[in-house]
C-alpha cells in the first residue's frame, strides 16, 4: 500500500518487493497523486514528473522512458503495467509489454489524448482522444484490440 500524507510525503507497507518497502526511492515530496499496479506504484509530483518504485518488470523500473515523463497529467495501471498521459495529449508507457506496457503499435495514434483507461481484467488500456476517438492496446482478449468495433 500506499498513502500520500498531508503536506505530499508518501508512506507505504506491506510486501516489500511490490512496492511496500520504499524507502531507497528518493524525491517521495510533493505528491500530487499515486497509482498502483499488480506490484509497483507510480508517483506524480508536483512538478509534473513520475518516481517508480516495486517490482522492476511491472512498472517498478521506469528508467526506459523517464525523459518522457515530464508533465504528466495522469497515470493509469493495468496489472503490470503503466501509461502516463503528458500535458501535451502524449502517451508514455512501461511495464509488461503484453499488459499494456508497449504501446509502439498505435503511438502513432495517440496525440491529444485528454484521458486514459485501463481494463477490469488489468491487461489492456484504452486512450480517449479529443475528438472523441478511443485507441486501445494490451491484451486484445482483454480489451486491447477494438478494431471489430472502430469505424
Amino acid at each position: 500500500f500506499a498513502a500520500i500524507l498531508k503536506g505530499g510525503s508518501v508512506v507505504t507497507w506491506g510486501n516489500p518487493e511490490a512496492g511496500g518497502e520504499s524507502s531507497e526511492v528518493q524525491h517521495l515530496l510533493n505528491v500530487r497523486e499515486v497509482v498502483a499496479s499488480g506490484g509497483a506504484f507510480a508517483a506524480i509530483l508536483a512538478d509534473g514528473s513520475v518516481v517508480t518504485w516495486g517490482e522492476p518488470e511491472i512498472g517498478g523500473d521506469s528508467r526506459a522512458v523517464r525523459e518522457h515523463l515530464k508533465e504528466v497529467k495522469q497515470v493509469a495501471a493495468t496489472s503490470m503495467a503503466f501509461a502516463a498521459r503528458t500535458a501535451g495529449g502524449r502517451v508514455v508507457t512501461w511495464g509488461q509489454p503484453e499488459f499494456g506496457g508497449d504501446s509502439s503499435e498505435v503511438q502513432h495514434l495517440l496525440q491529444d489524448v485528454q484521458d486514459i483507461t485501463a481494463s477490469v481484467l488489468g491487461s489492456a488500456f484504452a486512450a480517449t482522444l479529443t475528438n472523441g476517438r478511443v485507441i486501445t492496446w494490451g491484451d486484445a482478449i482483454s480489451g486491447g484490440d477494438s478494431t471489430n468495433v472502430q469505424d
